[in-house]
């Protein structure tokens, strides 16, 4: 069971504090079964031969039993409180790195929303059944075997009363965990989908507005909102029910030993002290019975919860990380690709179709074609974004395959078409690319990129860049790649956002970063890159042009379509 493998693994480093856990549930328990004992002592040889000192001496007893469970309950409490969290934060991290060393296609399996569940709701849902495991399943089972052989000790004649009271309990538990499996299953695949939606509507809530569909969006959400409501109703019911279930069975077996236990007495077969400590023992078992149900009540979500992350953990990334680079000169930049192709998973056709070219340190080249030409995908390989299915993408003569993520990162940095800030400053942003960056060296980056707006690197960003505009965005992420100083410089369209003259300001102020490294430029506009060292033309994912502007425009029909249709826009 997957429940069981990954609690397992994650209590190895908490062995002591389980040992503890047990170690105190088990003197609680032997210390509540012991109670009854004691009273049955004082009613049958205390109060019923009016002896009261051998009262006020078992009492004493009792009271120190009484002393030394709460002791131990709180301590048991204690450590297994810290025993759960613990372990939920280890799977919670464990959860995180996995899903870091995923790639693109990996992450698109899953998706966003279903990530986000598992790795969240998911092991919080595991982390409380453990803590339950710890606080109610160490103690129920030393309770309702102790307390059977405790309650036959005092009336063995009365036993069967146990076993029947114990059997239709069992019974009606079996029921409604058969009823409450599926229903959590339907349960965490609605939460997914309930996820996915509010993440769609905030994130693209701009769209959303211009459209003027927030009509729409409401009826989707509520939806979504009425169908896990549906699903929790469903389980609220049956948890409803069960406690008054429970309760009937207790009174009725409280009930029954009265009544049988009555006669007894009547009949002189048992003492009024036994038939009380038997009444007690009999509702330590029945609680014991209802701690596993409580228990088993929250399994099944638990089961479903555990399958998932474990499906998640199992997943392989299909980017493996290489131990180390086979081979790996100097770091100078050179970048080569060799007959690579490229297809998204599902995809009925390749996106990229033997693609060759080379890319040297100290040159410029730039990538142009229509929208949906394999731009962004092809140079989303390089830094192995993307893993190429067939050919080669080389960097210093290593394949990007067989090279570790470490080694890449240090030699390419790259401004993606959508750039992204996360929550924090400017200064954070920044030291992603060097975390030991000095205020000279941002600055510098900042000038370069200009981004004259940054009046402080104290200046706050929100989650996403959402509080600056999108030309200013490009220019951050600009000043954030300058400042990593790497030998491969990848621009995807990352130029868009600004105007003109903007925009030769910051290709000049970057010539003291770029003059000795591999720049690889994607753009929408000739203009921007007409001086490139070489310009690589793609259509329909194949490379249909590889020279300079001027040899272009001679040879290459494809690229004179583009120049031809910019100049009219523009005219």
């Amino acid at each position: 069971m997957d429940l069981v493998r990954i609690l397992a693994r994650a209590s190895r480093p908490y062995a002591g504090y389980i040992a503890a856990v047990v170690g105190l549930q088990l003197i609680t328990t032997l210390a509540t079964l012991y109670l009854p004992d004691l009273n049955a002592d004082i009613i049958n040889n205390g109060v019923a031969q009016a002896d009261v000192p051998y009262i006020w001496r078992v009492g004493l007893v009792m009271l120190a039993v009484a002393f030394v469970q709460v002791i131990a309950a709180v301590g048991a409490v204690f450590f297994a409180s810290r025993t759960a969290m613990g372990i939920g934060r280890d799977l919670r991290g464990r959860v995180y790195r996995h899903v870091s060393g995923f790639s693109a296609e990996d992450l698109g399996h899953f998706g966003t929303p279903t990530l986000i569940t598992r790795g969240t709701n998911d092991v919080q849902q595991v982390q409380m059944v453990y803590l339950l495991f710890l606080n109610f399943m160490v103690a129920a089972p030393i309770m309702a075997i102790g307390g059977i052989f405790m309650a036959i000790r005092q009336d063995p004649g009365m036993s069967w009363l146990v076993v029947a009271a114990v059997a239709v309990l069992a019974v009606a538990v079996g029921i409604m965990i058969s009823l409450l499996m599926p229903m959590f299953q339907s349960m965490q695949s609605k939460l997914d989908r309930i996820n996915g939606v509010v993440r769609e509507q905030v994130t693209g809530i701009r769209v959303v507005r211009a459209f003027g569909r927030e009509e729409f969006e409401t009826e989707r959400f509520a939806a979504a909102n009425i169908d896990i409501t549906k699903v929790s109703l469903n389980i609220g019911r049956i948890f409803v029910l069960l406690f008054p279930v429970i309760m009937l069975i207790l009174n009725v077996a409280t009930a029954a030993v009265l009544w049988f236990g009555g006669h007894r007495v009547d009949a002189g077969e048992v003492e009024v002290g036994s038939l009380t400590a038997f009444m007690q023992y009999l509702m330590q078992i029945l609680m014991a019975v209802m701690m596993g149900t409580f228990m088993a009540m929250m399994l099944p979500r638990a089961v479903v919860c555990a399958r998932r992350i474990a499906e998640l953990l199992d997943h392989e990334s299909s980017m493996r990380e290489p131990e180390a680079a086979d081979g790996a000169s100097i770091s100078e930049g050179l970048v080569e690709l060799k007959n690579v192709s490229y297809t998204y998973p599902g995809a009925e056709e390749p996106v990229l179709k033997g693609v060759t070219f080379t890319a040297r340190p100290g040159t410029t080249t730039a990538i142009i074609g229509a929208t949906g030409s394999g731009k962004t995908t092809l140079i989303s390989l390089i830094p192995r974004l993307h893993a190429a299915d067939e050919g080669e993408v080389l960097i210093d003569g290593v394949d990007v395959a067989a090279m570790p993520r470490k080694d890449i990162v240090e030699r390419v940095s790259m401004v993606p078409q959508k750039p992204y800030l996360f929550s924090g400053t400017v200064e954070s942003n920044l030291r992603m690319a060097k975390l030991d960056a000095t205020e000279e060296e941002m600055w510098e980056a900042l000038h370069t990129a200009q981004a004259g707006f940054v009046g402080s690197l104290d200046m706050p960003i929100s989650q996403g860049g959402t509080n600056v505009s999108g030309g200013q965005r490009q220019r951050l992420s600009i000043a954030r790649m300058l400042l990593a100083r790497p030998k491969v410089f990848l621009f995807d369209d990352s130029f868009s956002a600004l105007d003109a003259i903007t925009d030769a300001k910051v290709r000049e102020a970057m010539q003291a970063y770029t003059r000795d490294a591999t720049t690889i430029i994607v753009a929408q506009r000739v203009a921007s890159i007409e001086h490139a060292d070489q310009i690589i033309v793609m259509e329909a994912g194949e490379v249909v042009g590889l020279g300079t502007h001027a040899e272009l425009l001679e040879t290459n029909e494809t690229y004179q379509d583009i120049v031809r249709s910019q100049e009219m826009v523009e005219a």
